[in-house]
């Protein structure tokens, strides 16, 4: 089968817009500090890890489909250009046919909040501007307008696993010739509604924002070239297959060679709770680990591709030979990535 290889990589976090910030404060290894966010007719707030205000306003924002846009839309754009890089001009020239896949969860909760909340108190005045940024599809929308693209667009709802599973689409366009490149992205953003659902089920559950991308083609783009080994196969979670099970099938699937020189960044949230079943399969790890949601939060999709993207970026960094992204989704699937070098011979 031909390769497929990482030619980019962008993030924003709780940790901050650009994947340096990300990078140092994983390094830190110490959680990003919570904020308190409110919610309607109820005393005690919320914790949640925001997106802080970018340094300098993005000059994206200017775009016309940008002006209006949701913070989720924000997050992927940002993400999406950083991991492009100086393509992203290349992409709106036309040079190559750019696809995207863009991966959510919650969504766009912010503006659907919004305009619910004016139907419900007068549906004559309700706001037809806020309706397109409701949409899942949006930010995707708005994201191949700024970059002139007119490949094929797709967007995924899912829980954290679809991620994977559209790296995994991103290598079947890339090698039947549907596009020459693919961005996939992963993004969500925070409302008191995303903090209160997971509050309900778990209290010490801090929910996080932003988005991570990934740059995917056939060819590599200078340097040591970074190449998708492996998505594994996904096991759904049912009343026949439990979490413990698909983790620990998953976890088999995967070909890590010697794990003492390999990286995982696992789905562990810091809750027992949570991470049990997952920490049961993983409990052997004689590689590096890294844990995201530990210090950006429960991100959704957004952890999801943060995994993704510091598990390229250790390669990237010389730290690792290879890496392993391990998922154990919220309520769908448990499903596993393998990234590595690739050393011409």
């Amino acid at each position: 089968m031909n390769p497929v290889f990482i030619r980019g990589a962008g993030a924003v976090s709780p940790a901050g817009w650009g994947l340096t910030a990300l990078r140092q404060t994983l390094q830190e290894r110490k959680a990003v500090p919570a904020n308190e966010v409110s919610q309607p007719n109820w005393p005690h707030p919320l914790r949640v890890r925001n997106v802080p205000r970018p340094a300098a306003r993005p000059a994206f924002i200017t775009h016309p489909r940008l002006r209006r846009s949701s913070p989720i839309a924000q997050y992927a754009v940002g993400a999406a250009l950083e991991a492009l890089g100086n393509d992203a001009q290349n992409a709106a020239a036309g040079s190559f046919r750019l696809g995207i896949i863009f991966c959510a969860m919650a969504g766009c909760v912010t503006y659907s909040r919004r305009f619910y909340d004016e139907i419900l108190k007068d549906p004559a005045t309700a706001s037809p501007l806020l309706f397109p940024e409701t949409v899942f599809n949006a930010p995707a929308s708005h994201l191949a307008a700024l970059l002139g693209t007119r490949a094929i667009n797709y967007t995924l709802v899912g829980d954290p696993g679809t991620f994977l599973q559209g790296i995994a689409l991103a290598a079947d366009w890339l090698l039947t010739d549907t596009v020459d490149r693919c961005l996939v992205v992963g993004a969500e953003e925070l409302d008191w509604l995303v903090a209160e659902a997971f509050h309900l089920f778990d209290k010490d559950t801090i929910v996080g924002e932003g988005a991570g991308a990934l740059y995917l083609a056939s060819e590599p783009n200078g340097g040591i070239p970074i190449e998708l080994k492996a998505v594994t196969t996904p096991r759904l979670l049912s009343s026949r297959q439990s979490r413990a099970e698909t983790a620990k099938a998953t976890r088999a699937e995967l070909d890590l060679g010697e794990e003492t020189d390999c990286l995982l960044c696992d789905g562990l949230q810091g809750i027992n709770r949570w991470d049990a079943d997952e920490s049961a399969a993983w409990e052997n790890w004689r590689g590096g680990r890294l844990s995201v949601k530990t210090i950006c939060g429960e991100g959704l999709m957004a952890a999801a591709a943060w995994q993704c993207v510091t598990a390229v970026d250790s390669l990237n960094q010389q730290k690792y030979s290879g890496a392993a992204v391990s998922i154990v989704g919220t309520n769908q699937q448990a499903i596993a990535a393998q990234f590595g070098k690739r050393i011409a011979i």
